[in-house]
């Protein structure tokens, strides 16, 4: 199951199963892991690009080792809303890996979470060399974190 939908999302997701959060990129697939009570998203890893059936063998390998529940996967939006060539190649990533899987997947507005992982590791003194090493992660984790935020939300305040 694909869906831009949280709350259809929600509703799909087996309890107590961490969520997985991805940041793909053209060379890199930025991996965060949340906790089973999805509360808090952790920078996990970043996947070095091949080819996609290596990416995703190495993306179902997490998810299994891992016990993960479900995929929120940041779609890279245009500042005005729309969506270009990149989210169109995230689309095409997630109908692919579906195929795969029967992890639910949510797309998550991603504008900015690049800039606001960068800022994060500029003001804990990360080293230039080292923050290239980890922003891909760091910035899954702050898509995770978001779709966390927004799913306790749901949890709290249910519709009637």
């Amino acid at each position: 199951m694909i869906t831009d939908d949280v709350e259809t999302f929600a509703a799909a997701l087996p309890a107590r199963r961490p969520l997985a959060g991805l940041d793909l990129g053209t060379q890199t697939i930025g991996v965060a892991i949340s906790d089973v009570l999805w509360s808090i998203a952790t920078p996990s890893e970043t996947i070095r690009r091949k080819k996609f059936t290596l990416d995703a063998a190495r993306l179902l390998e997490i998810c299994a080792k891992r016990e993960v529940g479900g995929l929120v996967l940041g779609l890279p939006r245009n500042m005005d809303g729309s969506e270009g060539p990149r989210a169109q190649a995230t689309r095409a990533f997630a109908r692919n890996l579906s195929r795969l899987s029967d992890l639910p997947l949510v797309f998550w507005d991603e504008r900015l979470s690049t800039v606001a992982a960068e800022r994060a590791l500029i003001e804990a003194d990360t080293s230039r060399r080292r923050r290239a090493e980890i922003i891909d992660h760091v910035a899954a984790g702050y898509i995770l974190q978001g779709a966390l935020d927004r799913l306790r939300h749901l949890k709290e305040n249910p519709r009637p």
